[in-house]
């Protein structure tokens, strides 16, 4: 099995990712000393590939990172790239989610659309890299629901969840269609062919 240094330093993200690849690949821990990797790409692909590289530089070794945004399309597209930052630079979960039930206030369900969109990339000290793309389509609830999952689950439900969100699923449920765990299986793909 292949093993990669994982780039997030997310913990939610990390367990959602090493739960996925188990059985796949081996996943290291962020190396400390890394610092923060100023994550200001224009998109998915770009901010995943600067927390690749940087870890990967610092480890020596093949480094995994994924960047995920929240596409909202009463909102353009929003929060999209900007969604770990979407209520300010130390926006917390709750932050977040409060603004985006406030933007979303005076749209009614049909058009309350969007997507979850993550962009993983593995990039290896010869300088290639690979990248794969997992995306789930659902909607923006009225209210939050649910206990589990991070950030925005309590707020999406995805078009093949039964009409529930992410966070009124189990782990298994919600990696077995989230987009990270999509992205993360065409991935792995990628990896087996390389």
């Amino acid at each position: 099995m292949i093993e990669l240094v994982c780039a997030s330093a997310n913990p939610d993200k990390v367990a959602e990712m090493a739960e996925v690849l188990a059985g796949h690949a081996v996943l290291l821990p962020r190396p400390e000393g890394v610092g923060d990797v100023a994550e200001d790409a224009d998109d998915l692909t770009g901010n995943a590939r600067l927390k690749a590289q940087a870890v990967c530089q610092f480890a020596g070794a093949a480094a995994l990172a994924d960047d995920t945004g929240l596409e909202v399309d009463a909102l353009g597209g929003a929060p999209g790239v900007h969604s770990a930052r979407y209520a300010g630079p130390d926006a917390v979960y709750a932050d977040n989610l409060a603004r985006l039930m406030a933007d979303m206030q005076a749209v009614p369900p049909p058009q309350r659309t969007a997507r979850f969109r993550s962009v993983v990339m593995v990039c290896f000290p010869d300088g290639s890299e690979l990248a794969a793309e997992g995306v789930v389509e659902g909607v923006i609830t009225v209210e939050p629901r649910g206990t589990g999952g991070f950030g925005y689950d309590p707020v999406f439900a995805p078009a093949e969840g039964g009409g529930r969100t992410f966070a009124e699923m189990g782990a298994a449920a919600k990696n077995s269609l989230s987009h990270r765990a999509r992205a993360l299986r065409a991935l792995l793909e990628l990896l087996r062919d390389r």
